[in-house]
């Protein structure tokens, strides 16, 4: 198998995800920061898929991972459907691969076969529940090795890692890191069922994919010293190393997959746009420069810098994401607004009764995610006897006493208008103050609590009345006249 020629100054990223379900904001801001990072250097950005943990392959995740970075605006360069010079992209397609690799060491002796079974690993165990393995099948004679091997014993790749002094890469996020080779365990690189384990694999891929940069989570720093003995035993350069640091639940808490913690479906369904979704992670861990907090993917590629890279975990705010929400559904023009809204309003209490239009024309500038437009349009359908206190207004004087004839002239004016637009609406209220001597806004504020039951709505009475129409706004405002 041929060896590739490494060049440095070409950047290409890579996100490798494991298909074990939906695609964590953790691993979705990895796989955006690696993007953003290639962009902005004119580099690739590859997909890789590792898929050796069977036992947590979940059958589809693939299908999400791509539809998710495809929603995200997340264009690869290269991967499992778009192809490439360096595939395949998928690591159980490249199983040959890894053994072949894995056999160059042992005859370097920078690996070794281990044939220890369940029971010796237990008892290896200290009191604390862990195990260290001992290097006891390294020093198996090669006869017995050669033995074992033709006997069909089961065995795993073991790395020799060394005993004795340190050893030390550079990180552009956390700078020198220095790590006692005696911390080093001799991991497995290849396990029994002939795959690799991903400390093993992606060395592999990295390597072959001519893999630049490599962007990941900071739990893999103190493991970065086992790589690079891989790397050094091969004779090849090390990639440049930029490790993440976790997004927390909490001070304490990380967020995490395995505890149900947000993913990206997640949000959308619960009406988040995907451009803020990734606008929110980005801010996750990196600090632009200026003020600024909105920003396009455009913008995101053209701002990241590896220097605005934290050290320190940042704390997940789901408030200040609704919020950055709340400011893209702003901005989007009214049809697309609608697009997004309909599902959400033919999942609520409205579905088939009132125009979605006319609400939405109210909700756009009321709502931070879209799952809030069914709470926000529930009180028109549960119109029931209002409480007499609703129509307490300091600031115009009001109570039920005085809203009751205020109420009658009210239905007594619009009854008579075959007019029910709303212009002529707002017309007729202004009329009606002016003809009681008193403010327009306590003719609208006993109209609005007379037409919907509640103490605020996403419109005022003239919207609430275009909305239910003339027959049913009557209606409405008779009965509550009869409540009073």
């Amino acid at each position: 198998m041929n060896d590739i020629k490494f060049n440095k100054n070409v950047v290409r990223t890579r996100f490798a995800p494991s298909p074990t379900g939906f695609l964590h904001v953790g691993n979705l801001r990895s796989a955006l920061y690696a993007y953003l990072y290639a962009k902005q250097n004119k580099g690739d950005f590859i997909l890789r898929i590792e898929d050796t943990d069977l036992e947590r392959y979940v059958e589809g995740a693939v299908e999400i991972i791509y539809s998710t970075l495809k929603e995200s605006g997340i264009k690869v360069d290269e991967g499992p459907n778009e192809g490439g010079p360096y595939g395949p992209y998928v690591q159980t397609q490249r199983k040959e691969i890894y053994m072949y690799w894995a056999l160059k060491l042992i005859e370097k002796g920078a690996a070794y076969y281990c044939f220890c079974d369940k029971e010796r690993l237990e008892s290896l165990k200290n009191e604390n529940g862990i195990a260290r393995y001992d290097k006891h099948c390294l020093y198996l004679p090669k006869e017995e090795v050669k033995m074992r091997l033709e006997r069909g014993d089961k065995f795993v790749i073991r790395q020799n890692m060394p005993t004795e002094g340190f050893s030390s890469f550079d990180d552009l996020v956390f700078g020198h890191v220095t790590i006692p080779n005696n911390e080093l365990e001799d991991q497995i690189l290849i396990k029994s069922d002939g795959l690799p384990t991903y400390n093993f694999a992606n060395v592999v891929d990295d390597h072959l994919m001519n893999i630049t940069y490599v962007m990941r989570g900071n739990e893999y720093l103190s493991s970065t010293p086992k790589y690079n003995l891989l790397y050094d035993a091969f004779g090849w350069e090390h990639p440049v190393y930029i490790h993440l640091t976790p997004i927390m639940k909490d001070e304490t808490r990380k967020l995490s997959k395995r505890y149900g913690d947000a993913n990206f479906d997640d949000f959308v369904k619960k009406g988040y746009l995907p451009e803020a979704i990734i606008n929110y992670i980005a801010l996750l861990g990196w600090s632009p420069k200026g003020e600024q907090e909105k920003f396009s993917m455009e913008e995101l590629i053209e701002n990241f810098s590896i220097s605005g890279l934290s050290k320190s975990s940042s704390i997940f705010d789901q408030a200040k994401m609704k919020w950055l929400n709340g400011e893209y559904i702003k901005e989007l023009d009214f049809d697309t607004f609608m697009k997004y809204a309909t599902p959400f309003f033919d999942a609520s209490p409205i579905k088939g009764l009132y125009d979605y239009e006319k609400f939405g024309r109210l909700l756009q500038s009321r709502i931070e995610i879209f799952s809030e437009i069914s709470e926000k349009v529930a009180f028109i359908t549960e119109f029931k006897e209002i409480d007499k206190e609703l129509y307490n207004n300091k600031k115009f004087k009001l109570n039920s006493e005085i809203a009751k004839p205020i109420l009658k002239e009210c239905i007594d004016t619009f009854s008579a208008s075959s007019d029910w637009s709303m212009d002529h609406l707002h017309e007729l209220t202004v009329e009606l103050a002016n003809k009681l001597e008193i403010k327009s806004g306590a003719v609208y504020t006993v109209m609005r609590i007379a037409l919907s039951g509640v103490m605020v709505t996403p419109g005022g009475s003239v919207e609430l009345m275009d909305i239910l129409g003339k027959e049913e706004s009557i209606k409405r405002l008779n009965q509550a006249y009869s409540w009073l």
